[in-house]
């Protein structure tokens, strides 16, 4: 019987360790730093930093790990994985060097113009003055990104002249380096690979919700709820995207010795002028990854250890529903969330992200507290069957959006 590592402490952390939990090769599944809610399901915790790799080492070994799983990106940008292997342990995630396509923007961008992979025109800058001068060039709105990992939120939309300014000053001072690319319009959509070599498997469709008020308004978050599959994301979009995004990709990092097993996430715009590539991650999303990994129904340490050893594995996944998931999250979010918030009573179908213990309580600890998860024959009875089960909770002290899924059901209502 094996024993697997999960890294991270989020809801998606617990998502994949839960999945672990599923198969019948694994005996006992860890999660570090992991969070208390997780125990419910079976899963081991320990107290480590996720950049400790020392510590993880350890802890692996001393554990027998036969498989490490590593789940957010902070770590797979400073070398989790390369360290990892080192000490000998069988490691899922990318390299420090294939992570710079999530960790660097402006290598993902030159990367995708070095592999003909359709994105948004840009510029990336170090210096004020020809940021400004490239700015000041191209049509509003535009987006200003910092060149860094900032979970999903580090990028701005900016549609007034007067911000734009202000707005490459303040980037320049956080990371060094900015990133101004032409404003994309059309739809989103998340594609995630798994990827062992030259071998990869499409994940179900899915997208996530950014934006912290209803109908996408309000500052960006990590992600406020995500559904799969999305039924406007046609196979022949699908088919689209392979041809011109996903081969290419496969295919430069063949070229630039950047292969590797873990994940690829690929977001998405679906344009007038066809399918065109926002960024890369190199791990899975969060909270998509909470209303995707629900839908597998193979064995999921048989399916990553094939990809470790670059097989091609046999995955298999539900055909028959649709999945959704909400994030609750703590009032103030993501600017300045409350903290130790005592939780209700919740269901089994809940993920736990930021929350902290004691005495056998659990209390917020950090800005997306939990996502729960239903799933129906349809969207809409998924997503009436989620927000029925919220409105049984007492969450007064909590927020959460009341539309996710909106995209598709009121296209399917025109």
């Amino acid at each position: 019987m094996a024993n697997v590592l999960v890294i991270g402490s989020g809801a998606r952390e617990h998502a994949i360790a839960a999945t672990f939990t599923r198969s019948p090769q694994v005996e006992n599944v860890y999660c570090v730093p992991g969070n208390p809610g997780m125990k419910k399901d079976g899963i081991q915790i320990a107290n480590i930093g996720e950049t400790d790799f020392k510590k993880l080492g350890d802890f692996a070994l001393s554990r027998e790990i036969d498989l490490v799983f590593v789940g957010p990106e902070v770590p797979l940008a400073m070398g989790a994985v390369d360290t990892l292997t080192k000490r000998g342990l069988r490691v899922f995630g990318p390299g420090q060097a294939s992570a710079c396509l999530e960790s660097d923007k402006t290598f993902a961008k030159r990367f995708m113009k070095r592999n003909g992979i359709p994105t948004a025109a840009f510029g990336t800058f170090s210096d004020y003055d020809d940021a400004v001068a490239y700015a000041d060039k191209m049509a509003l709105p535009l987006v200003v990104k910092e060149n860094g990992l900032a979970a999903g939120k580090g990028f701005t939309i900016v549609t007034e002249r007067a911000d734009v300014n202000p707005l490459i000053k303040n980037e320049l001072e956080k990371s060094g380096e900015v990133v101004i690319e032409e404003y994309l319009k059309g739809e989103e959509f998340s594609l995630m690979l798994f990827v062992g070599g030259d071998k990869r498997v499409i994940l179900p469709i899915s997208q996530d919700h950014k934006k912290i008020h209803e109908g996408e308004t309000g500052p960006n978050t990590g992600g406020m709820g995500a559904y799969s599959p999305v039924p406007h994301i046609t196979d022949a979009v699908l088919q689209e995207t392979i041809k011109t995004v996903v081969d290419p990709t496969m295919k430069g990092l063949a070229n630039e010795g950047l292969e590797f097993a873990g994940v690829i996430y690929v977001g998405c715009m679906l344009t007038d002028d066809g399918i065109k590539v926002i960024e890369y991650n190199v791990r899975l999303g969060d909270p998509e990854t909470q209303v995707l990994l629900p839908q597998l129904t193979s064995d999921f340490y048989q399916n990553v250890s094939d990809l470790i050893d670059h097989k091609l594995p046999k995955m298999t996944w539900q055909t028959e529903d649709y999945y959704l998931g909400v994030v609750v999250a703590a009032p103030g979010y993501p600017q300045a969330p409350q903290q130790e918030i005592p939780l209700p009573d919740l269901p089994a179908n809940v993920f736990y992200a930021g929350v902290t213990s004691e005495n056998q309580k659990l209390f917020s600890k950090g800005g997306r507290i939990f996502t729960i998860v239903d799933h129906a024959a349809t969207l809409q009875a998924a997503q009436d069957k989620v927000y029925a089960e919220l409105a049984q909770i007492d969450l007064s002290d909590f927020y959460y959006r009341k539309d996710i899924g909106f995209r598709d059901l009121q296209k399917s209502r025109v």
